[in-house]
């Protein structure tokens, strides 16, 4: 039986090729998934799960262009369909941004969706194609990505600090949970190992804001003397609004999983140390 690993040049999917050594890890050179007949002469018979880690994130790009529907959302159904007809498991991950931000407590599975951005519209018809497709289909949602091998927020502050600038103003009325990518595809992998199924939300322990991320980063990362301002949304207005809350509640991966996720802070540690090339403490 064979395992794929799809979208396996991104931060994610090499995440998840070093979780999954065995598994066959593609990236758009090998298998572009908007081209629907590729898609069904690679996913066969002996296919057992496939892992869909590819996605188009420029989230403000997505206001603007449809294409990102191609990849968040169209392939997702020919995906699914096609896992299907091969008897494999589809792992589609998703995210937090398929809330409205309005919540006063994490979001859970359950919770009505209503997407303020074309993003997260398009992810939640991807995450709707999936699980109306009669596959074996497991969804997982998570928020606030970060890791080696593609951009993130850590990555942004510390080339920012790193440039000279001695003052960064970062959004301080943004709340979610950030997720490492590598602690994302242990948990993905522990979850098929469980057996699940259907929708979970995943990311690592402890909410923040983009400024408290961004004090931590500093601190941790050698730039203790960067000064961090606080702002509001407002003030850095962008073509795609973004949830103010979309933290989310983790209780049932912790009950399929027998164990809960572990502080984003001591993820960020080890995301330090990777991205330095020393092995993590």
């Amino acid at each position: 039986m064979t395992t794929l690993v799809l979208g396996a040049r991104g931060m994610l999917g090499r995440a998840l090729a070093r979780q999954l050594p065995a598994a066959l890890a593609w990236d758009r050179e090998e298998l572009d998934l908007t081209d629907a007949p590729a898609v069904r002469a690679a996913i066969g018979p002996g296919t057992d799960v496939v892992y869909n880690a590819a996605a188009d994130t420029r989230v403000d790009l997505c206001e603007s262009d449809p294409a990102h529907l191609l990849v968040n959302d169209e392939a997702v159904g020919t995906l699914a369909s096609r896992c299907r007809e091969a008897g494999a498991l589809l792992v589609h991950v998703s995210t937090d941004y398929v809330f409205d931000g309005k919540g006063t407590r994490p979001y859970r599975e359950d919770d009505p969706v209503s997407p303020v951005n074309a993003y997260g519209r398009g992810k939640l018809a991807g995450e709707r194609r999936a699980l109306a497709s009669g596959a074996e289909v497991l969804v997982v949602r998570t928020s606030w990505l970060f890791g080696v091998g593609g951009p993130s927020f850590p990555d942004t502050i510390l080339k920012l600090a790193a440039s000279g600038r001695g003052e960064l103003r970062v959004v301080d009325d943004q709340r979610g949970r950030p997720t490492f990518a590598s602690d994302l595809a242990r948990a993905l992998r522990l979850l098929v190992a469980r057996g699940a199924r259907g929708l979970v939300h995943f990311a690592n322990a402890g909410e923040t804001t983009w400024f408290g991320l961004a004090r931590e980063v500093l601190a941790r990362g050698g730039f203790p003397d960067v000064s961090v301002v606080p702002v509001a949304t407002d003030e850095f207005p962008r073509p795609a609004p973004r949830p103010a809350f979309s933290v989310l509640d983790t209780s049932r991966y912790e009950r399929l999983a027998g164990e809960a996720p572990r502080p984003h802070l001591d993820a960020l540690d080890d995301y330090l140390a990777e991205r330095a090339g020393r092995e993590p403490a």
